[in-house]
């Protein structure tokens, strides 16, 4: 395939050689960069390469020029690829006029003149519009293929897991006519379903997840014999945790059971994160936080759980669910919460078919004009809703409580209020739900009056409480009656606390029982459950893994 184009448009010519010397320097190897300084012609080559199938990706045009606006051309040329990144050049003196186009004309970023050097004022703001591009940007597909049935358990586990790690792949349902075909030239039958075909033509049969990774080259064993800190899950406070101690000249290991992102991960939109004030998803969170890790040479092990761990000395054993065993100076446990299993009659039988615990971004499609319910009040559930009022043709939420505002940010509940297929039913709860092989019908049940009535619903998903992921911890730590873990100062409450802790200082801020086992994030007792304090504990925790090993 030709490479994606980038298209720079000045109506100054020397400008235009500047900027097309300086991108083409940069880009070259991964992209065609066609230059003009007519805005007409630019809209005839677009309509030229339209034709052709060729695509673009990002767009950078002056703000004033004679023919027309950039932000006008901008506009223009977003009917033709609306998902390439458009950038706006200006001087000073059109800042505010910019900043507008943000908003108006849906501008990503504006540059200003000049741009020297380029390295520090050009290139890191196109790597990460072209990275986010990159992202979304599907050409032909030749990735991995799942075939299966919509409504199938294994089915749902392969696809969250694929979406998880931010691998694309392709569905492919049972009664398609594709699918047909695919099993009769490979000589299979439904009952090896669901199959993987990898981009190398492999077939793999019910596959697991672990297999799905070793063959996408995932690694599930570690490298090194010591690490001077090892990170127990990838959720926002593991990954800001891995990126501080890779950066900071730690040898870090970072250990995840599914995929990175935790439930932040899943969210279909995070608008109140700091610095993104056009929002992003969490799987781009993700896929950033990784990223810089990797950079700083963070290891990464995925899919791979973490089954024991065990005190010698001041050094520390843990033993991975495939036997291998890593040795750790110190440990943070940033395993996050679950969502709690809803205790609806038949809830169980339904689970991947119907029944989902977050997932909306995986699950989607399948809820095209279709009725649905999404159980609980929080945050993740109202983004989910508003991602999943996209392709359903409606949307109830049910809540046990009058309404959002104890539990909801008020620019969710405004977003939810302003969309017409989304309803909230408050003082409502499931209590059965029932289905032939997948789910039909949901009754609901006002709590006040105990009246029921069944509803229609082709899925629900589900975002209900928070279940610390602690059950799989052997070590005796301290945790509160919900089953989070103690830090702290928090500790002194215990009295077995003083059974584990025999060193002669307090322990720090987000430090376990056991000296150099520290904990972050949703799994810690008394954290905010917000992804910036998530990513600000993360972060925190490796200032105390550095105070613990100066100790010695």
């Amino acid at each position: 395939m030709s490479k994606p184009i980038l298209i720079l448009l000045d109506d100054d010519e020397s400008v235009l050689k500047s900027v097309r010397r300086d991108i083409r320097s940069q880009y070259r190897q991964t992209y065609r960069v066609l230059a003009t300084t007519s805005a007409q012609e630019a809209l005839s080559t677009l309509k030229e390469l339209k034709n052709k199938n060729e695509e673009v990706a990002l767009f950078l045009s002056d703000q004033r020029m004679p023919e027309m606006l950039g932000v006008e051309f901008l506009h223009k040329a977003k009917q033709y690829y609306p998902q390439a990144k458009k950038v706006l050049l200006t001087a000073y003196s059109d800042t505010q006029s910019a900043i507008e186009a943000i908003n108006s004309a849906k501008v990503d970023y504006y540059l200003l003149k000049p741009w020297d050097p380029p390295e520090e004022k050009l290139f890191p703001v196109l790597d990460d519009l072209l990275d986010d591009w990159q992202a979304s940007y599907r050409p032909t597909f030749q990735g991995i293929r799942i075939y299966g049935h919509q409504w199938s358990a294994v089915s749902h586990e392969i696809k969250d897991f694929l979406s998880g790690n931010l691998i694309p792949y392709r569905w492919f349902d049972a009664s398609a006519k594709e699918t047909l075909l695919m099993l009769t030239n490979n000589q299979l039958t439904e009952a090896d379903l669901p199959i993987v075909l990898t981009e190398a033509g492999e077939v793999m049969r019910q596959p697991t997840t672990a297999m799905i990774g070793s063959n996408l080259g995932m690694s599930a064993s570690a490298k090194e014999a010591l690490y001077d800190v090892v990170i127990i899950g990838a959720g926002p406070a593991g990954l800001a945790a891995g990126v501080y101690g890779g950066s900071e000249g730690l040898s870090t290991l970072l250990i995840e059971k599914r995929a990175p992102g935790g439930q932040a991960g899943t969210s279909s939109r995070i608008e109140n994160y700091l610095g993104f004030p056009k929002g992003l998803s969490g799987a781009d969170l993700s896929r950033r936080a990784i990223t810089q890790a990797t950079r700083f040479g963070v290891e990464f092990l995925s899919p791979q759980e973490v089954t024991n761990i065990e005190i010698l000395d001041r050094y520390k054993l843990i033993t991975l669910k495939d036997g291998s065993k890593v040795n750790a100076k110190s440990i943070i446990i940033t395993t996050g919460v679950d969502y709690r299993k809803h205790p609806a009659e038949g809830m169980d039988s339904f689970s991947g078919a119907g029944v989902y615990y977050g997932a909306a971004t995986t699950e989607a499609a399948a809820c095209q004009n279709q009725q649905i319910v999404i159980v609980g009040g929080g945050n993740s559930a109202g983004q989910a809703a508003v991602y999943l009022s996209k392709f359903a043709r409606q949307v109830s939420i049910v809540i046990r409580k009058p309404d959002l505002t104890s539990s909801m940010s008020q620019y969710l509940i405004e977003q939810l209020e302003a969309i017409p297929n989304i309803d909230v039913r408050g003082y409502t709860e499931i209590v059965a739900v029932k289905g032939d092989e997948k789910l039909d019908e949901v009754q609901l049940q006002d709590t006040q009056t105990k009246e029921t009535e069944w509803l229609a619903s082709a899925a629900v998903f589900i975002f209900i409480g928070a279940k610390p992921m602690t059950d799989w911890l052997q070590l005796d730590l301290i945790k509160d009656p919900k089953g989070f873990l103690e830090t702290g100062s928090a500790l002194t409450r215990y009295q077995n606390f003083n059974k584990s802790w025999k060193e002669d200082r307090d322990p720090f801020l987000l430090e376990t029982c056991i000296p150099g086992i520290f904990a972050a994030g949703d799994v810690r007792s008394g954290a905010m459950n917000r992804v910036a304090s998530a990513v600000g504990e993360g972060s925190m925790a490796i200032k105390f893994v550095h105070e613990y090993l100066a100790l010695g």
